[in-house]
């Protein structure tokens, strides 16, 4: 089989593999647990998260673990904008683009349908860059939230950030971006923004493991209830394995991040080539100099792209 959805998820890389298993055994601990057993699956977490902390250059407890990215883009869209929520009023005021992930998406609906919320839908450019201009222009005093995505899921698109943090910082609002696609695959500077989403199955760790970064000072309200743990902000026993895994991946997929890099833009580049030698009125979607090294989205006029992919997996792609 020849896999081409790495965006979709990757395969489990060996060191996380070899991470996670001493907690499928007998490491088996509760980390809330204050006997040895518990202690030393609490040790493994807090571990981890200094591990993952020294390699984003952030401070350990702006690190909440969760279940993946779509809890961490939930918890950051719905409890950031509740908690920047003026009192007694509710509701407010938030900032977004339609070429979001629906994890975003969905939350930002929920929000404008359930719980009196604005949202300013920004245009994006045929490349699906957000409208800089607009953004400037939507921005007011009632404004709690921008969640803006560093990089598209589907056509790798990369959103100027440093632009957008700029603005949202000159008008003291927050900004919220999904990195799932981010990790290992561009550069990743959480000083631009105040929360970031993360999900371990994108960059070879295992499904079910995420984690949320949010900048020290700011307080963000739960959406789920039921224990004290990540410091009250998500509650819910830790999956020490899972988490293990994680930053074993995150360390590997950072250490040779420059080289892999080089070498998916050439098999991109080179894929692209036989396409259009093959098809040469197919199309790329996006901008192809700002958007991820490992990304091609392609259209073939007169082809619809649903029989598309069958007749592709039928052939072993």
């Amino acid at each position: 089989m020849i896999y081409l959805d790495y965006n979709a998820t990757t395969p489990l890389c060996e060191a996380a593999r070899e991470a996670m298993l001493p907690y499928l055994g007998r490491h088996f601990g509760n980390p809330s647990s204050v006997h040895a057993a518990g202690r030393d699956a609490r040790a493994a977490i807090d571990n981890a998260r200094d591990k993952l902390a020294a390699l984003l250059r952030v401070k350990p407890h702006e690190l909440i673990f969760t279940s993946g990215g779509t809890e961490s883009c939930n918890l950051a869209v719905l409890g950031l904008a509740r908690c920047r929520s003026s009192l007694p009023e509710a509701g407010g005021h938030v900032i977004s683009n339609k070429a979001e992930h629906h994890a975003v998406l969905n939350a930002l609906e929920h929000l404008e349908k359930h719980e009196n919320f604005e949202v300013t839908w920004l245009s994006v450019s045929e490349n699906g860059i957000v409208d800089l201009d607009q953004l400037a222009k939507s921005i007011r005093p009632e404004t709690r939230l921008v969640s803006i995505m560093t990089a598209n899921n589907e056509t790798g698109a990369i959103q100027p950030m440093r632009e957008i943090s700029q603005m949202c910082r000159e008008h003291a609002v927050l900004l919220h971006s999904d990195m799932v696609q981010s990790f290992g695959k561009t550069d990743v500077d959480l000083w631009l923004v105040d929360s970031a989403s993360f999900a371990a199955h994108k960059f070879y760790g295992p499904k079910g493991a995420g984690f949320l970064f949010l900048r020290s000072g700011l307080s963000i309200q739960p959406i789920m209830f039921g224990g004290a743990h990540e410091n009250e902000r998500r509650p819910g026993t830790e999956n020490v394995a899972a988490i293990a895994g994680m930053v074993a991946a995150a360390e590997w997929t950072i250490r040779d991040r420059q080289t892999e890099q080089e070498r998916e833009a050439q098999l991109r580049d080179a894929l692209w080539t036989r396409i259009t030698d093959s098809f040469p009125e197919a199309r790329q979607n996006g901008d192809p100099a700002h958007r991820l090294a490992n990304t091609l989205n392609v259209s073939f006029n007169g082809f619809d792209s649903e029989t598309m992919l069958m007749a592709l997996d039928l052939e072993g792609v």
